[in-house]
């Protein structure tokens, strides 16, 4: 199947590296007008430049700090004066925190959920009522698999991404009869810039291959996910070949999550 994303504008925050560079990149190569949020300017530059060279359409590159209203906002109207208007949006900022929970902070909860939850709420309070009017849209929001079986030590992202995945249920139930279509996708082992941050700390022993293959050995598939195939997903969901679902929380994890 040839999804096609032609004419559609998306905002992808996290669109620098690992998972949200890859579906940056997939929904440039199916036509899509894309704008990639991060924080540094130069890891984004060097992000839309590669993308650019696959795209159909228009690459933007906007430097913001999505934990941040005023940052959210900003994107959101760069976005828009480079587009006309935004179609699909992709809250995929965030990185795994996690602790035993007397370790934690208030500063560390209220920053982790500023980054993850807060981020996600203002972008769709700024998309969400133009998709609304027209009729159409998409909102993917990518979460993790300990969103709906969180471990012990888990927090903060567990409690983050769990009231991510309750966002999504309330908005899809919501937006549905305006045509406007919001999903989540949950992440479990899959090959970024994260893991590769984990194995240099983690001493770099092996290769990174050897680590990724150790690390698969736990997933039912047998190996870890690429990001790629996570970028697969976000981008059917976000086609019109996905024109009838919403209020899904899809686990693109190997088979690893117990819950479904």
């Amino acid at each position: 199947m040839d999804i096609r994303l032609d004419g559609r504008n998306a905002i992808i925050t996290g669109g620098s590296l690992g998972i949200g560079f890859a579906i940056a990149s997939r929904f440039a190569e199916s036509g899509a007008n894309v704008a990639i949020v991060a924080r540094r300017q130069d890891v984004l530059d060097q992000a839309a430049g590669a993308i650019g060279n696959k795209a159909a359409g228009k690459v933007v590159a906007v430097a913001a700090d999505v934990s941040r209203a005023d940052d959210c906002k900003r994107a959101f109207e760069t976005a828009k004066r480079a587009f006309g208007q935004i179609d699909i949006l992709v809250n995929n900022a965030g990185t795994s925190q996690r602790a035993p929970f007397e370790k934690i902070s208030d500063d560390d909860w209220q920053a982790d959920l500023e980054l993850k939850l807060f981020a996600a709420i203002r972008l769709c309070r700024l998309t969400l009522p133009e998709m609304r009017s027209r009729r159409w849209g998409r909102v993917i929001n990518v979460l993790n698999t300990g969103a709906k079986a969180p471990p012990a030590e888990g927090a903060p992202t567990a409690v983050s991404r769990a009231a991510g995945l309750a966002l999504t249920k309330t908005l899809a139930g919501e937006y549905a009869p305006y045509n406007v279509l919001i999903n989540s996708l949950h992440v479990g082992r899959i090959e970024s810039d994260q893991w590769v941050r984990r194995h240099a700390k983690q001493g770099g022993g092996n290769s990174l291959e050897l680590f990724y293959a150790e690390m698969g050995k736990s997933i039912p598939m047998g190996r870890v996910g690429k990001a790629e195939e996570f970028a697969n997903m976000a981008c059917f969901l976000a086609s019109d070949a996905g024109s009838y679902v919403t209020g899904t929380a899809i686990n693109v994890d190997g088979g690893l999550c117990p819950v479904t």
